[in-house]
């Protein structure tokens, strides 16, 4: 079967080409979906108005809580089918898929339910002023509503490229952003139905791409599609695929936080306009680092595979690659952030005041940003071979344990600057903690007869 020969191609084919092979799809499709948040940005502040671009910084909480259920489902079931792939246990991988099917829909649907029931005190919670609340509150009533279908989505995403088809889940992203782009264009500049209609955008061209993505897995000569018997939970599958999935789910619920405390904080020492201008530097930050979450999504079948088959060096050989091309991607944002700061900040906004604090906000947020892209690599490389705890603490390492204490200690002595500034310094206190877990790590695998007898074979 050509299904089950791509499975195989990655624990024999050359690593680099491997991983060019699955991360260049990725890539495209981070870098479309960055494309489609700037565009849908954009639309949003010069069409609507500066205020419209605070009212969405304020949902960037409700995302990232979305995005955490997802990922603990999504990327836990990913990594566990790779695995098994790579144990050749064709029939566990099925039933993964399945599983995920279940959760997706479970999940998805209790989270829709609460937030839509409690959505006002939330997003007051979450920061939102009399000023910003109607936009927040538009924009995410459009989007709980179709959270199923959110979840679903990136969740069938990310089993695709652990079924060794790289190519169609970029297939499926980047449909996604043209008919986002092509419907926001229509909802809000055409019909004006201002910020609601960028979310029914987000969310029709996602229920789009997931026919599609179903239609896939219901195809027979699949190594891995859907069939009866494979959609009853399983304990011990539902163990495994949240164990794993608890990392990205902790790093997202800790965004989150993150991402409330920084709207307060910036609420309290600059106003609304701050909120907006830490938004579109979000933004910026997101535009770039969506490479690297390409590159992390190339790597982790790659991973997940080679490790489950004890193949270690091929293993390792994947982490410098992927750790090299994310430096070199962020060091290439870091560049043009410090050079023309207003211009990007021009995108999104004519307003002199939301540009004057965007400017210097994109200055500082990515000060030492050409560092992250390791940090986020080492912490995937832990999630896809299964080390939760490690995975985990350097997940929160950079936002709990370093963001959240600098962003309250240095406004009290900086004020508005001091919450940037707490940004690049915290960013840089992760990856200090990073590295010497890597090399630990190393160097107790190195030590062991199978890293060996690996690496006489190749």
């Amino acid at each position: 079967m050509d299904n089950k020969k791509a499975a195989l191609e990655l624990g024999t084919k050359p690593v680099g080409k491997l991983l060019a092979q699955y991360a260049t799809p990725a890539i495209v499709a981070m870098s479309a979906s960055s494309l489609y948040n700037i565009i849908d940005r954009a639309f949003i502040g010069q069409v609507v108005g500066p205020e419209a671009i605070a009212g969405l910084g304020i949902t960037f909480p409700f995302m990232n809580l979305s995005g955490a259920f997802g990922a603990a489902v999504g990327v836990g079931a990913s990594t566990c089918i790779s695995v098994k792939l790579g144990q050749k246990d064709y029939k566990t991988a099925e039933h993964l898929l399945g599983n995920t099917i279940t959760l997706n829909l479970i999940i998805g649907f209790l989270f829709m339910m609460v937030c839509l029931l409690f959505l006002d005190p939330i997003l007051r919670f979450f920061g939102a002023s009399d000023v910003t609340l109607p936009y927040a509150r538009e924009f995410m009533q459009v989007i709980l509503t179709g959270n199923m279908i959110t979840h679903m989505y990136f969740g069938m995403n990310a089993v695709l490229r652990a079924a060794g088809k790289p190519r169609h889940a970029m297939y499926a992203v980047l449909f996604t952003v043209f008919m986002n782009i092509m419907l926001v264009i229509a909802f809000v500049w055409w019909f004006r139905w201002g910020i609601r209609g960028a979310a029914m955008a987000t969310i029709t061209s996602q229920t789009m791409a997931l026919c599609w993505q179903m239609w896939i897995f219901s195809n027979k000569k699949e190594l891995l599609h859907l069939k009866r018997g494979i959609y009853n939970l399983k304990a011990n599958l539902v163990r495994n695929i949240i164990s794993i999935g608890i990392s990205p789910f902790l790093m997202n619920v800790t965004s989150c936080i993150i991402v409330i405390f920084m709207n307060n904080q910036f609420v309290k020492y600059g106003g609304d306009m701050a909120v907006g201008a830490y938004s579109i530097s979000n933004s910026v930050v997101m535009v770039f680092f969506m490479f690297v979450i390409g590159i992390t999504q190339g790597m982790q079948p790659i991973v997940g595979y080679n490790y489950g088959a004890e193949k270690y060096d091929r293993m390792f050989r994947c982490l410098w690659l992927a750790i090299s091309a994310a430096t070199l991607i962020l060091l290439v944002g870091w560049s043009l952030s410090m050079l023309f700061p207003r211009q990007i900040a021009r995108i999104f906004t004519t307003d002199a005041h939301l540009l004057s604090l965007s400017e210097k906000g994109i200055r500082i947020n990515m000060l030492v940003f050409f560092v992250v892209g390791s940090q986020a690599v080492i912490t995937n490389f832990f999630q896809c071979i299964g080390k939760v705890r490690i995975s985990i603490f350097l997940s929160l390492s950079r936002q709990l344990i370093m963001l959240l204490p600098l962003a309250y200690m240095l406004p009290l002595l900086w004020g508005l600057d001091g919450v940037w500034y707490s940004m690049p310094m915290s960013d840089f206190g992760s990856f200090a903690m990073t590295i010497p877990l890597l090399i630990w790590y190393m160097k107790k695998i190195k030590k062991s007869s199978n890293w060996q007898n690996t690496r006489k074979e190749e």
